[in-house]
């Protein structure tokens, strides 16, 4: 079933409120290996400690979690998390779609982050939820390089819409980039794989009706 309930966690810091959704999370642990002692691992009772850090070391943490599943506020005066100045989705080698954006997703605000399933097996789509480990999911992160030209902007919302039993319609300025850093395409439309049989990934190439993909 897609799209189970999972309580957030929310711990209010003297300076920063972390929220912590456990059914985004893909296991990136750069919280739990940049800062052990504001997200501490394999304990049990209390495992976030917002006052730990500094409330810019906690904003920085936030920032490196790719699923979003990290969210943080600030109620000291300083600095929310900003928009990126580039809209961006990285391709992660045998992995999802790692987007940064101001993103809304089926029509409904979703941060800044967020993993989205390209393998098929997401029990949680259109969010990433790790299953791509668990059936052997294989896919470069390193697609061919698009002939593309500068886009005129480079932020801006970025309306993603998964399409019935089909890819993700996405739409805005968007830099689809390398595991290793590489711009491979501008685009201000597109659609990308998600049951995780396109012979062109990480695009889509109608693969889904061929093998009977099917997703809300």
């Amino acid at each position: 079933m897609e799209d189970s309930t999972v309580a957030i966690e929310t711990v209010k810091g003297k300076a920063v409120t972390i929220h912590f959704d456990g059914q985004r999370c893909v296991h990136s642990r750069n919280c739990v290996l940049d800062h052990p002692d504001v997200f501490v691992p394999n304990v049990e009772g209390e495992w976030i400690h917002p006052d730990a850090a500094s409330a810019d070391e906690v904003m920085r943490i936030a920032k490196n979690c790719p699923s979003g599943a990290i969210q943080c506020e600030r109620h000291d005066g300083g600095a929310q998390e900003a928009p990126p100045v580039v809209n961006t989705v990285r391709v992660r080698e045998n992995g999802p779609l790692a987007f940064n954006a101001p993103l809304s997703i089926r029509g409904k605000a979703d941060g800044l982050r967020a993993t989205l399933c390209r393998c098929g097996a997401s029990k949680n789509k259109p969010w990433c939820d790790g299953s791509h480990a668990e059936i052997g999911f294989t896919a470069t992160g390193e697609p061919a390089i698009a002939q593309s030209q500068p886009l005129a902007a480079r932020d801006g919302a970025l309306l993603i819409e998964p399409q019935h039993n089909g890819p993700l319609k996405v739409i805005g300025n968007l830099e689809i980039v390398s595991g290793t850093g590489h711009t491979i395409n501008r685009v201000t439309k597109t659609w990308l794989c998600r049951c995780g049989h396109s012979k062109n990934k990480p695009y889509c190439d109608g693969s889904h009706s061929t093998v009977g993909f099917e997703a809300a």
